[in-house]
């Protein structure tokens, strides 16, 4: 090859670069992920989602871009946050963080799946038709975090059988709150304690809530499923801890933080699995041929430093049954 046309082509070769480049950064599917949580909150379940994309193919920088939308607890973002997620032509949108998130982006759009994560009943909120066939354009895994709330209180008056009154919890702006309130006060019924129903949505309203529960003389506290509450562990521990007071939560992630108990599915395990599902619907399965999964397992999981400090014999009859105990 003679020197000149060397050159040219050399010259040609670098011109192209960067449209090949560019070409290359095209064929990125881009993920919108719409949480009504805070960013600094749910590292361990997003690096899980990230796991379960791996384990389908995808990595982040290479083949898949994500684009995060938090509404920091105020669910009257969400529907701008989803509306942005659409306007981006995001290949998909993985509803995170409850119902909220999840009817936000299918109001959002009938046409770019969507994968929710969170749901407590997917068929009543409207969400799916069924939860074998879901039909249209979204599909997910819900945790049925609310149904779960007679089981924390009976776990709580099991762990605390003195106790006469039991306060819950509960945020009046998260769909399910209205069942929540009625599961409970029904079920405090059947247990014989007085139930003193507290509702909060905001941190001051947190922090009068355990003013009120003190007030009202309840032995102990069930903090209600919401993602909200999830966003606020720090605080609900603390407060808890403060008035000397025993709480059961929705979560692991609130024992491991210095609750007292908590029972409830997983959370990584089901965004690890959103995760696998997003890789799916990429490759080109449907939403609609993808059935809404449900938790088969659900964790309960004891601090031991928390009860000794606060001075609880936890039962054997709770121990055994633990999935994990925090010394």
């Amino acid at each position: 090859m003679r020197r000149r046309e060397f050159i040219a082509l050399f010259a040609s070769a670098i011109g192209a670069w960067p449209l090949a480049a560019r070409a290359q950064q095209s064929v990125l599917s881009v993920i919108g992920f719409l949480s009504s949580r805070s960013p600094d909150e749910p590292a361990s379940v997003v690096a899980a989602f990230r796991q379960g994309l791996n384990e389908s193919g995808y990595f982040e920088g290479q083949n898949i871009a994500i684009e995060f939308r938090w509404a920091h607890g105020q669910y009257d973002r969400l529907p701008a946050l989803a509306a942005d997620l659409v306007g981006q032509q995001v290949a998909l949108i993985v509803a995170a963080g409850g119902d909220v998130s999840a009817l936000a982006a299918k109001t959002a759009t009938s046409t770019i799946p969507v994968v929710f994560t969170g749901s407590d009943d997917p068929v009543r909120f409207g969400l799916v038709t069924s939860l074998n066939r879901p039909g249209g354009n979204v599909t997910g895994f819900s945790l049925i975090g609310a149904a779960l709330e007679t089981k924390r209180l009976e776990l709580l008056h099991e762990l605390i059988p003195q106790a006469s009154a039991i306060a819950a919890l509960i945020n009046p702006n998260y769909p399910a709150a209205e069942s929540q309130l009625k599961e409970v006060q029904e079920h405090a019924d059947r247990l014989g304690v007085r139930p003193v129903m507290l509702t909060a949505s905001t941190e001051r309203e947190i922090d009068a809530a355990f003013a009120t529960l003190v007030q009202q003389g309840a032995a102990a506290l069930l903090v209600g499923n919401d993602p909200f509450f999830n966003s606020r562990r720090e605080q609900l521990v603390a407060l808890a801890a403060r008035h000397a007071l025993p709480a059961i939560y929705n979560q692991r992630e609130f024992a491991a933080a210095g609750g007292l108990i908590s029972y409830g599915a997983s959370f990584t395990d089901n965004y690890r699995q959103v995760g696998i599902y997003v890789g799916k619907i990429l490759k080109g399965v449907k939403p609609a041929d993808l059935p809404v999964v449900q938790p088969t397992k659900f964790e309960l999981v004891i601090n031991l430093g928390t009860a000794q400090a606060l001075g609880i014999e936890v039962p054997p009859s709770i121990l055994l049954r633990a999935d994990e105990v925090i010394e």
